[in-house]
């Protein structure tokens, strides 16, 4: 089964319609999302409703349960709580009621979680590869082999041991069967790795074999809609850097 794996939508519009665009052409059997379809950007609305329309299985991101009213940002920086704070007067109660209602794990497979931050807690970091092994007993209490997540919004790979996953092609990786993964694919709409391309993954999961993808989007549109909305600036200036 090929599955679309997307995250960290963040309300821009542009960026998830040109990742959608781009799955659509792909034509997986399967789309999943690790969450925070809300945050940062001007469009919740609309984001949130391509989402729902497509029934895309999604986790509760940290985001989304601060604009849903669920917890409190007591530990985002100010334009984050700006954002979250705009999007809470702006967001439909229909929207708003989907997503209270999203759950912190997805089993996409026999073998393979979907979660934001970490197996057990959105609000968790993994940042490095000391970071996803202080994971891995969720990973054997669940029974599976990979995690998929989110949160960082960098495009990550860690292997539990061994030199990692064999690369089949440029940013695709076959994964064995006896090591445990973790892997995120990137954010679609606040990536910051340093490419400003909206990034989504492409995963096998019977051949395990996994694949980065990123493409281009409308950085100027999405940039204009936040100022207009009265968004911190700041929010705008970062997605032309990739940071």
């Amino acid at each position: 089964m090929l599955v679309g794996i997307i995250a960290d939508l963040h309300a821009n519009l542009e960026a998830t319609q040109a990742v959608l665009r781009e799955i659509d052409r792909i034509r997986p059997e399967r789309v999943v999302c690790l969450g925070d379809i809300t945050g940062y950007y001007a469009n919740p609305n609309e984001v949130v409703a391509m989402v729902r329309e497509r029934g895309i299985p999604t986790v509760m991101g940290n985001h989304d349960a601060s604009v849903c009213g669920l917890e409190e940002p007591w530990f985002f920086n100010e334009a984050a709580q700006a954002a979250v704070r705009w999007q809470s007067d702006t967001l439909y109660e229909e929207h708003r009621a989907w997503l209270s209602t999203a759950p912190t794990e997805i089993r996409i497979d026999n073998d393979t979680i979907a979660v934001h931050g970490a197996p057990g807690n959105r609000d968790d970091y993994i940042l490095d590869w000391l970071d996803a092994m202080r994971h891995v007993e969720s990973l054997i209490r669940a029974n599976a082999h990979v995690c998929f997540f989110g949160h960082s919004h960098r495009v990550s790979l860690f292997s539990e041991r061994g030199t990692g996953p064999q690369t089949v092609q440029p940013n695709c990786y076959t994964l064995a069967q006896d090591n445990r993964y973790f892997i995120n694919p990137g954010s679609v709409g606040q990536p910051r790795d340093h490419d400003p391309r909206a990034a989504f993954g492409l995963y096998e999961s019977e051949k395990r074999v996994f694949e980065f993808c990123r493409v281009e989007y409308d950085i100027e549109t999405a940039a204009r809609k936040a100022i207009e909305a009265g968004l911190p600036r700041a929010l705008a200036m970062r997605l032309s850097r990739g940071k």
